[in-house]
């Protein structure tokens, strides 16, 4: 009766602490670099547009990245075709040289967390993540994850 119990109790532990995430998936840059041809593109099919959503885009760097910041472009293709283009800077490190974002070993993941977005339309959305700084490669950077996530209550 106790390993039942015990079971029973690890199970909904688990299923309690289960994230809500509808869609995540990561793009590797091969070497590390951010080629600025590269444009990893994710789409997500929203299904119920009465539904709010957590929209992360994290971006994983050495701590060789050298610069303190990090410019993107992200492109947003409706169901419908309309298009939306937005830039967004992501602050590396503090002007004292400490990362911002969360530094495991030599790896920092930086987020961009748009919290609490319904959809206007059921469908398959496209995100383009376009690297908007000048040179034509930038070094360093491992990944990008997009994660969208029903918001909690």
């Amino acid at each position: 009766m106790k390993k039942l119990f015990f079971l029973l109790f690890s199970l909904a532990i688990i299923t309690a602490c289960t994230n809500s995430s509808v869609y995540n998936t990561s793009y590797q840059f091969k070497n590390n670099v951010w080629k600025q041809k590269s444009r990893p593109t994710f789409t997500v099919n929203i299904p119920d547009t009465a539904v709010t959503y957590d929209f992360t885009l994290s971006i994983r760097t050495t701590t060789d990245y050298k610069y303190n910041n990090l410019w993107i472009y992200l492109t947003t293709k409706t169901p419908f075709k309309q298009v939306i283009r937005d830039p967004y800077e992501i602050k590396t490190c503090f002007p004292n040289g400490e990362w911002i974002g969360h530094k495991t070993g030599s790896i920092v993941e930086h987020k961009i967390v748009f919290k609490r977005r319904k959809l206007p339309q059921i469908g398959k959305y496209t995100f383009i993540v376009e690297q908007g700084v000048i040179q034509s490669a930038l070094d360093e950077v491992i990944d990008i994850t997009f994660d969208v996530s029903k918001a909690e209550k």
